[in-house]
């Protein structure tokens, strides 16, 4: 292994981020800013950013898979709200020994904590309990969902990269990446012949934000031209993340444990065999039924249901129009 002082840098400051094969130095403070005294991190702002890039093409896609994005949004909020739960209670669960002595710390996401699976899993069942108050079906809603999913993952893993986190083992590669904080961590948690701080490691959060982006592009293709079936893009997002994610968690060195398995690994392997078996049964029995199968989007139903809310927002238009119209002439003429 060729140490980072090897080439060229050393002493890294606490907040410097170096790619030293790639000739790349950054320094970044995970606090972006500080408002009445509570700081704020970027890690929460670029998750942020990450899920709402995620609802606008969810909301702009609905009507593609024959769903009202006026009903699917109160199944997204929910969504949202259980997936950050679910993650923050995964994550927690799997590392309760450092939270049981300080309670407090539990609610402190600012700094990083977040499991993705736990934020699927939470994700999962609350937007399918409001989608099913809201009379929204569910399979078309987890097409949206599952490639959004990609998108939102894709662009909150960079918070990781302002953390200094979710990085792997040491490595020569011409990606390796080293920092301040990650040396800090790495010298507190292993000794020198198991992860050298002086090393490069490898950068996780890199490898999956590219792999969940380019999966995000394939899904969207997939999704306007060769969907066959409702829930068949949700199936394709648990293969694809399932799949890379195993490989990576690999590589990384602070994996959520039970015993010796990484929890993470183990579920990803579990997902992906379990979603490629129910692809293939349902691709058989879509085949068998052939023209009595219709997608949602093409089925009455779906028709009714975006006629009448068209015909909703028609009349809303029209009666603001209406009052705009009313305040203006009301206007003209109290300054006449």
């Amino acid at each position: 292994m060729t140490s980072v002082s090897e080439l060229g840098y050393e002493n890294l400051d606490y907040n410097e981020i170096v790619f030293p094969k790639l000739g790349l130095d950054f320094h970044v403070n995970s606090t972006a800013f500080t408002i009445f005294g509570v700081e704020i991190q970027w890690y929460g702002i670029i998750i942020t950013f990450g899920l709402i890039l995620a609802l606008i093409f969810g909301l702009r896609n609905m009507r593609r898979v024959g769903l009202d994005p006026d009903r699917a949004i109160d199944a997204i909020i929910g969504g949202i709200i259980g997936g950050i739960v679910g993650a923050r209670t995964y994550y927690v669960a799997f590392n309760w020994s450092e939270y049981a002595g300080d309670w407090k710390e539990i609610f402190n996401t600012r700094g990083g904590g977040l499991a993705i699976y736990g934020g699927i899993i939470g994700a999962f069942l609350v937007g399918g309990i409001v989608c099913k108050f809201r009379k929204v079906r569910l399979l078309p809603m987890l097409d949206i969902c599952g490639t959004g999913f990609l998108l939102g993952q894709g662009i909150g893993r960079w918070g990781n990269f302002t953390n200094q986190e979710a990085f792997g083992r040491n490595t020569d590669s011409i990606f390796g990446m080293s920092g301040g904080r990650i040396q800090t961590w790495i010298s507190r948690n292993y000794t020198a012949d198991v992860l050298n701080p002086d090393d490069m490691v490898h950068p996780c959060f890199l490898y999956e934000s590219v792999w969940c982006l380019t999966g995000f592009v394939i899904l969207v293709i997939f999704l306007k031209k060769y969907r066959k079936f409702d829930g068949q893009n949700f199936l394709l997002y648990l293969i694809w993340y399932g799949l890379g994610r195993f490989f990576i968690e690999g590589l990384r060195t602070d994996s959520l444990m039970i015993g010796t398995l990484r929890v993470s690994q183990v579920l990803a392997a579990v997902c992906v065999i379990v979603c490629l078996i129910l692809m293939i049964v349902f691709t058989s029995k879509v085949k068998r039924m052939g023209r009595d199968y219709k997608l949602y989007c093409n089925t009455e139903e779906s028709r009714l249901l975006l006629a009448q809310a068209d015909e909703l927002n028609a009349k809303a238009k029209s009666k603001q129009k209406s009052e705009t119209t009313e305040n203006q002439e009301s206007e003209d003429k109290n300054n006449g």
